[in-house]
């Protein structure tokens, strides 16, 4: 259609609608984890006294394992439903996932809110919380692709406002947190306030999802997805943003356009030719030739959510009790962690260094076309993603009060806040340019497939990752 065809975006509406149903997608996953303080209370028996909110609770002894299972239970869905999504999308309407799945998480939320003033046992109140993470991260995951999968008929400028809007809310989740902890109220009706924010943030996620169908410019482009024979092509090419998730770990705006670059210029030029295909991309060849960017992706998310948040969310302040030590884990652990994770991200805008030696692809159909071959500089990425393994050691030995087994070697708070840094930031970077290099290892007609893989190892990063955390814990 002619650009003159298509219907404006009258006030940004549609772009900021994008926005916030981003930043609702992810804001369950951070409001959890940032929130382990209080749920650690919680389970400890303290209900409505000071300190529930602030006060680390976290030892080696900790007889829930709370941060452990919350990483465990956030991860798995996203693993299963990634298996799964074939299946519901051909089963379920878009309509019913998406609202569905909002509706069912400002429930869940509403009812994580209401447990705040509700005086229960610690086991059931673990057993209530774990079923309610269990859920909420089942329906997020749905969520999360099938409005991906909705973003792919519309222009990358809006698949990168979506990510922006993921990227933003772990940052917000911990500004809640220290807002809440800033406030002059008890402990308690600090908590109520800050799990109703998140509520707030879904209900107006709900609104403007509901406001899309009202809007010229998304009706536009949302009709030409119901046109499409199953819309099978863009979820999978919307699985390959899905990939770049974190449940809870930021994502560049940057690197989203990076990514939808190569599918808007380069695809567009060979659709011609796909009936040359020669059928079906195989899956062992194409995992031949992206296995040690997947294995890289892997590396890097086991490394992460082995010691995020489950060994570092137990690290405290050295310092005497005061302001900092109250502040010091949602500052130097959560929004530290969020920030520079998304700066990391950022910098493959300016910065992308291709270690698996890129060649320029010949002319032609895709059956003439060669995929670039790795020279001698292939070694660095599996080195630098190597290298992290190096951070469990360093947070295990930061300053975690009640350990049993292992030394305190660095006490200071400079040296957590310094892991902190490197940690988030070659996160960041890692995971932006692994997800930049899968695509450019293949034949443009194979994307889609690779796309799919690195979605499947990316989930399966996350559950080694969250699994790994419960045997450090106990090394501690």
């Amino acid at each position: 259609m002619a650009r003159g065809d298509t219907p404006q975006d009258s006030y940004h509406l549609v772009g900021i609608s994008f926005f916030i149903l981003g930043l609702g997608t992810l804001l369950p996953w951070n409001f959890f984890i940032t929130a382990i303080p209080y749920f650690q209370g919680r389970l400890e028996g303290a209900n409505s006294t000071t300190g529930t909110l602030y006060t680390n609770h976290t030892g080696p002894t900790d007889t829930f394992n709370f941060n452990n299972w919350v990483t465990l239970l956030s991860q798995l869905p996203l693993l299963l439903f990634t298996l799964l999504n074939s299946f519901l999308y051909q089963c379920i309407p878009e309509t019913v996932r998406i609202l569905g799945s909002l509706l069912v998480i400002l429930l869940l939320f509403a009812l994580t809110a209401v447990l705040v003033k509700v005086d229960m046992s610690p086991g059931s109140f673990f057993s209530i919380t774990m079923a309610s993470v269990w859920f909420i991260n089942s329906f997020s995951a749905v969520l999360q692709g099938s409005l991906f999968g909705q973003l792919g008929t519309m222009p990358s400028t809006y698949s990168t406002l979506f990510l922006s809007g993921q990227g933003l809310a772990g940052i917000f989740a911990a500004l809640a947190m220290l807002m809440s902890m800033a406030s002059d109220v008890d402990a308690q009706t600090s908590a109520l306030g800050y799990f109703i924010t998140p509520c707030v943030g879904i209900f107006v996620s709900i609104v403007c999802y509901l406001s899309l169908p009202h809007l010229d410019f998304a009706r536009h482009y949302l009709a030409k997805k119901s046109s499409q024979a199953q819309g099978q092509e863009l979820e999978t090419k919307a699985e390959l943003l899905q990939s770049d998730e974190k449940n809870g770990i930021l994502n560049s705006p940057q690197k989203a356009a990076l990514t939808l670059d190569l599918d808007s210029e380069k695809e567009p030029e060979l659709e011609p030719e796909a009936p040359q295909k020669p059928g079906k991309p195989s899956v062992y060849i194409i995992f031949q030739k992206i296995w040690l960017t997947a294995l890289c992706l892997v590396l890097v998310f086991t490394v992460t959510l082995s010691v995020f948040p489950a060994i570092t969310a137990m690290v405290t302040s050295s310092t005497s009790p005061g302001k900092w030590s109250q502040f010091f884990n949602p500052i130097c652990c959560f929004l530290l962690f969020n920030i520079m994770d998304w700066l990391g991200r950022s910098l493959t805008s300016y910065f992308l260094w291709v270690p698996l030696g890129q060649r320029p692809r010949s002319q032609g159909p895709p059956s003439r076309q060669l995929p670039p071959q790795p020279d001698q500089d292939s070694r660095l990425l599996p080195l630098l993603v190597c290298l992290r393994v190096l951070f469990i050691p360093l947070f295990m030995l930061c300053h975690v009060p009640e350990r049993s087994r292992l030394p305190i070697l660095f006490p200071q708070d400079a040296y957590f806040i310094t892991f902190m840094l490197l940690f988030a930031v070659s996160n960041g970077y890692l995971v932006s340019l692994t997800m930049c290099l899968a695509p450019r290892q293949v034949l443009p007609h194979e994307r889609e497939v690779a796309g799919a893989l690195m979605t499947f190892f990316l989930a399966l990063g996350l559950s080694c990752g969250a699994s790994l955390s419960f045997l450090f814990k106990a090394l501690l």
